[in-house]
């Protein structure tokens, strides 16, 4: 029981982090980016892959928030799990 209600709160802050994830064809051919922005998530998460601390990704975008970065790894999560993306917006 304690286990079901971890993985559902867990659930439900990936889905709001998820929200800030933006798929839009006039940016990027449609590529996820974060918010809107000209800020891709495979650039994040290539900026994680060679190292890159949280605070150095911020430095060098400094309009990108802690819960964008984690937004990137939730999205991440849920194409490697094949969970749900219905928390992206389409626009």
């Amino acid at each position: 029981m304690l286990i079901e209600r971890e993985h559902e709160a867990r659930a439900m802050a990936d889905d709001t982090l998820l929200r800030r994830i933006v798929v839009d064809p006039a940016i990027f051919s449609g590529k996820p980016i974060i918010r809107g922005m000209r800020i891709s998530v495979e650039l994040v998460l290539s900026l994680l892959a060679q190292g890159q601390s949280v605070e150095d990704i911020r430095a060098d975008y400094p309009e990108l928030q802690p819960d964008d970065i984690r937004a990137c790894i939730a999205y991440a999560h849920a194409v490697v799990a094949n969970e749900s993306l219905d928390a992206i917006a389409i626009r």
